[in-house]
């Protein structure tokens, strides 16, 4: 009897277990980036000026409730403040771009994501001085921006973030949500 009861049981678990709703005990919000071709690989790395690349940014929302979210896009060169994980902080560079995003609860938002920058050869100080930066076509100011050649890579590094913000409904307010992606780019004379 003991043998056909636990044989039973087994066959039945995953009848079962369609059957049992189990509550959630995981909130989290996901965040991604993905090459040109959609998949995790092909990024873009040595820019050419004037040139057009893409990549595609999503967000998954697995909080238990609608959400709305703030995407700060942000580019700094290796000296400036990058987001900080362990301090659960976000980078102090001004925004250049905000996108708001609402995403329904188990739901996913995928964003195609395109760009091209315009800069210049500054020989006398050895750097780049970025002029702007066109983000899906809208075209956003880097006048204040520059990049120094670093001799370890043999080039002009610069990252491409994007800092997720979320809608604090208590506050009425967004607050870094503790998640961010970036791409190196190596900006090319």
């Amino acid at each position: 009897m003991a043998i056909i009861g636990i044989l039973t049981l087994l066959v039945a678990s995953p009848a079962l277990s369609r059957l049992l709703v189990y509550p959630r005990t995981e909130f989290f919000t996901e965040m991604w980036l993905l090459g040109p071709n959609h998949r995790n690989d092909g990024y873009p790395f040595n820019i050419t000026r004037g040139q057009n690349y893409s990549v595609f940014l999503g967000i998954g929302n697995h909080l238990g409730y609608f959400a709305y979210y703030l995407v700060e896009v942000k580019f700094r060169n290796l000296t400036q403040s990058a987001p900080n994980s362990f301090n659960r902080t976000s980078s102090s560079l001004p925004s250049l771009f905000s996108i708001p995003v609402f995403v329904a609860d188990e739901g996913t938002w995928e964003l195609p994501v395109s760009f091209s920058f315009d800069y210049g050869y500054n020989q006398t100080l050895a750097q780049l001085e970025l002029y702007k930066m066109a983000l899906n076509g809208v075209e956003l100011d880097m006048h204040n921006y520059t990049i120094t050649w670093n001799w370890k890579i043999h080039g002009f590094p610069g990252n491409l973030l994007f800092e997720l913000w979320i809608k604090n409904t208590t506050t009425s307010s967004f607050q870094y949500h503790e998640r961010f992606i970036g791409i190196w780019l190596n900006m090319t004379l």
